[in-house]
């Protein structure tokens, strides 16, 4: 049986550490969690994840089902088994499956992540693929392209990119798209590093929110671009992926939170809870070694202190896992509903204190499949070192 171990706890003798400290074991562990914990999100019926898994008085109840989030967890089960893991899912199967029906995209964001999907999964299909989904109007064709929303021209960029790798005749046909693709997401991006939701003067959303962007409106660019900029061989996207990636980095919280909204205008947080562990466990892991590859600069000691937040150096001082159910749960979040929208709206006429008071703070106990699958995209590689 397997020992679980603790990021906070003393490693035993002998044991293998990475360049933080951290034992390659905890992280491994935290890989077997979360493949194993995909098993109660899977239905059989439909070959689909759910939306998400809920705790409830009568047990655990799955959610609705999502495409998306199934592109993302079979991606990080296929990382997972690159790198040695195991899992009870036929990913090739599944895989199989989910191709068949793409009538479900709508938008040039899912659009990208199932083109990543087809290159990680079915390389010498991507052609034919690629020829039937009209690619070359993506960006015209769909409001998330034309608006401008940071996050879905990121995946899409994050896909094109993939599809790159994949051949020297794929390179030469992307190339175009991809760098028209990553001028929009650049066009978000404010002297202060920070990227906005969506473009500002498209649209009357984008006039009343597009200079606050999310989390993922930070890290998936520095993703997307940092894939960009090595797969295409341009160093001057990294620029831009790298004053994003330390900006982040600037306003991290003092326990390793990674906030929630960003004020691209202002150059703060615009609005710091929900913590999501999602962000912690994965999608800041994923981000930010992507840009350690492709720039050389470490961000180790960032990502270390946001994943020791799931174990219990966090807020509450409570473990975000559940171990007897392989789930982590989805959030640490203000107890009053109101606080959040209260913190946003306040930021927009002052910076925040970062230690300002937000009241109780309770779990969202909730996990959603995509959360695990970026876990095991960012972390796989530990399973490749023996401990």
């Amino acid at each position: 049986m397997s020992t679980r171990t603790s990021l906070n706890s003393t490693p035993s003798p002998g044991a293998s550490l990475n360049s933080r400290g951290v034992a390659v074991s905890s992280i491994q562990d935290l890989n077997f969690l979360a493949a194993k914990g995909l098993e109660s999100m899977f239905d059989p019926e439909s070959s689909l994840f759910c939306h998400r898994l809920v705790r409830t008085g009568q047990g655990m109840v799955r959610e609705g089902l999502s495409p998306r989030y199934t592109i993302m967890t079979l991606l990080g089960l296929r990382e997972f088994e690159k790198a040695g893991g195991h899992s009870s899912f036929d990913t090739n199967a599944l895989y199989e499956s989910f191709i068949q029906d793409i009538s479900w995209i709508h938008c040039a964001g899912d659009l990208g992540l199932t083109i990543w999907l087809t290159a990680t999964f079915a390389p010498d299909q991507l052609q034919g693929f690629l020829r039937g989904v009209n690619l070359e109007s993506a960006l015209s064709r769909h409001a998330d392209a034309r608006h401008g929303r940071t996050t879905e021209l990121a995946w899409l960029l994050a896909g094109l990119s993939h599809a790159a790798m994949t051949s020297s005749k794929l390179l030469t046909a992307l190339t175009d798209l991809a760098v028209e693709t990553y001028h929009r997401i650049e066009e978000n991006q404010s002297d202060f590093g920070f990227f906005g939701h969506m473009h500002v003067m498209k649209s009357l959303s984008g006039l009343l929110r597009g200079r606050i962007g999310s989390f993922a409106d930070q890290i998936y660019p520095v993703y997307a671009i940092s894939k960009f900029a090595t797969t295409f061989s341009v160093e001057e996207p990294l620029g831009a992926a790298l004053e994003c990636g330390r900006a982040i980095c600037r306003v991290q919280g003092e326990l390793g939170q990674w906030w929630w909204l960003y004020d691209s205008q202002s150059g703060h947080t615009s609005s710091r809870y929900p913590v999501y562990s999602v962000h912690q466990h994965g999608m800041a892991p994923m981000g930010l070694f992507a840009l350690e590859e492709a720039t050389g600069q470490d961000f180790k000691e960032h990502i270390f202190r946001g994943l020791r937040w799931i174990y219990g150096s966090n807020e509450m001082g409570v473990d975000i896992r559940d171990l007897d159910r392989n789930l982590v749960w989805r959030c640490i979040l203000p107890k009053n509903r109101q606080t959040k929208y209260w913190d946003t709206a306040l930021s927009l006429v002052r910076s925040p204190k970062q230690n300002a008071s937000i009241g109780s703070l309770k779990i969202l106990f909730e996990d959603r499949p995509y959360e695990l699958g970026w876990l095991l995209y960012a972390f796989a590689r530990f399973n490749a070192v023996e401990s």
